[in-house]
């Protein structure tokens, strides 16, 4: 236990202790001849005072030496004690939201055994859904990355910098040589292309990075081009910016902390700004939402300009849209095998759509998400080129409309398992002001919901549904047949066609 948090359960304990005497801290400091000041530091944690010091406070609140500096609580505060010596919380970030871990302590020891209790409950709720210290880290970055609208200034001009030395702008896309010269004669990196596709042990890993006198990059040539030269441009993100505390696998084998998580993130940030350019590519996107009708191929031939895979173009997106077009979005990125399962992979939310989570994990997407509807069509095509697709999606018994539009595709390296990313706008009065396509009569409108378990829709009103609708009151079916080229509303309910 780091001395900080023995600080913070000493405070705690002289606070708790004084309050239970019913005493303010200027008597307590006046009998302990101390200042208020330097009391209210002990008690959020900010200070440790001397063993004379410890001593007088002790006699002070009728407690022993040995019991008051002792990291055991008692109740009402042992869950929290439990709480604050995991190394989630240890871990995260406050510094990052303004905040210190002190000030959190101050709110929960207001009333300690509602706290305690509280702590207890989330833990449990936890564990009851398998939730994991990396799962509270990244979500901790999401929230962090939401605060930002995932546009960060000095990424983009650090990237713009090595771009300009080392002349990347031009030509485009990046030449993948080029990227393998700076990776082994700028870092003196050693690049391996065969290692990873001929130890079947390795052979799911992406990269590994293996570190030494002169550090080897292992590269998967099982991945197709474009990934690899984000592979390149992302290790080019960790040596330029300096990041040591990192993953060495992709995907990451584990999560130590949460400067790990941040320091992956910015390395993969720099690395699409890089093959992607942020002048260029807000043209680019400025010329697709000036369409007054979807265009399919200016998204697919975005995929040949940059050279990138469709996840890393519309996540990109995701980092310029919000802070150059004022627009929230929200990226998601779903894998499906063949067991028809949906297994949402990555997240970004800046507009508050309702997205199946954790809470959720053993039910089943409603099949009617833009996400769910590629990765059906992907799976009966017989090639590696992205399907893409548009839909403008309304919630069920909710006025919320969100256009959205990307890609599905198999995964390199997983067999019979295929990827969709999707990028989405909340579809508000002014949303068809700058994307123009947004009410293009040939995108498709299709009423959805969260999980079929959710969903009160009966057989009849949903062709598509995939599990009975236990955790919620099944509607009346409808007097009418369902439209088969459309959704459709009628007084007894919605109706969803096999075909959305």
């Amino acid at each position: 236990m780091n001395n900080h948090l023995i600080s913070i359960i000493f405070g705690m304990k002289v606070k708790q202790a004084r309050t239970d005497l019913g005493m303010t801290v200027t008597e307590f400091a006046s009998q302990c001849e101390l200042s208020p000041s330097y009391v209210t530091e002990i008690e959020k944690g900010r200070k440790y005072p001397r063993t004379d010091k410890i001593m007088r406070m002790a006699e002070v609140l009728g407690k022993g030496y040995d019991e008051l500096v002792s990291i055991r609580l008692e109740p009402p505060l042992t869950h929290l004690g439990t709480a604050l010596s995991s190394p989630v919380l240890g871990q995260f970030p406050f510094e990052e939201f303004g905040v210190e871990m002190s000030d959190l302590i101050n709110v929960l020891t207001r009333e300690p055994d509602k706290a305690s209790a509280l702590l207890h409950a989330i833990s449990e709720v936890g564990r009851q859904y398998d939730m994991k210290e990396q799962h509270f880290l990244r979500a901790a970055l999401r929230s962090y990355q939401e605060l930002h609208d995932n546009y960060f200034p000095d990424l983009e001009e650090a990237a713009a910098e090595f771009s300009q030395k080392h002349d990347l702008f031009s030509p485009l896309p990046i030449p993948m040589n080029r990227l393998r010269d700076l990776i082994q004669r700028q870092f003196n990196i050693q690049l391996d292309d065969t290692r990873l596709h001929e130890d079947p042990a390795l052979a799911g890993y992406r990269s590994v990075y293996v570190k030494g006198s002169r550090p080897k990059l292992l590269i998967n040539h099982s991945l197709h081009e474009a990934q690899i030269k984000f592979v390149l441009a992302r290790e080019i993100g960790y040596q330029v910016l300096g990041l040591t505390d990192r993953a060495y696998t992709s995907a990451p084998e584990q999560v130590d902390s949460f400067q790990q998580v941040f320091n992956d993130f910015k390395a993969s940030y720099f690395g699409g700004a890089i093959l992607m350019p942020r002048q260029p590519l807000l043209d680019d996107i400025r010329h697709l939402f000036d369409q007054t009708r979807w265009s399919p191929d200016l998204l697919l031939n975005l995929l040949t300009k940059y050279d990138v895979s469709p996840e890393t173009l519309l996540y990109r997106f995701s980092e310029l849209i919000p802070q150059f077009f004022g627009l929230r979005i929200h990226y998601l990125r779903l894998h499906n095998g063949q067991d028809e399962r949906y297994k949402l992979v990555k997240e970004l939310n800046l507009n508050q759509l309702r997205v199946p989570n954790r809470t959720a994990a053993d039910e089943h997407f409603c099949r009617h998400w833009l996400v769910v509807r590629l990765l059906r069509e992907v799976r009966k095509q017989h090639s590696n080129v992205p399907v893409v697709g548009v839909q403008m999606s309304e919630y069920l018994d909710a006025n919320d409309h969100f256009l959205c539009f990307g890609f599905a595709r198999p995964l390199s390296l997983t067999a019979g398992t295929n990827t969709c990313s999707i990028i989405g706008f909340r579809d508000d009065a002014d949303l068809g002001e700058t994307i123009h396509f947004a009410h293009d009569a040939s995108v498709p409108h299709v009423t959805i919901n969260e999980t079929c378990e959710r969903c009160p829709l009966t057989a009849e009103q949903c062709t598509q549904r995939a599990a009975p609708h236990h955790l919620a009151s099944p509607r009346n079916p409808p007097t009418q047949a369902a439209s088969p080229a459309k959704t459709r509303r009628s007084n007894e309910g919605v109706v969803l066609s096999a075909e959305c």
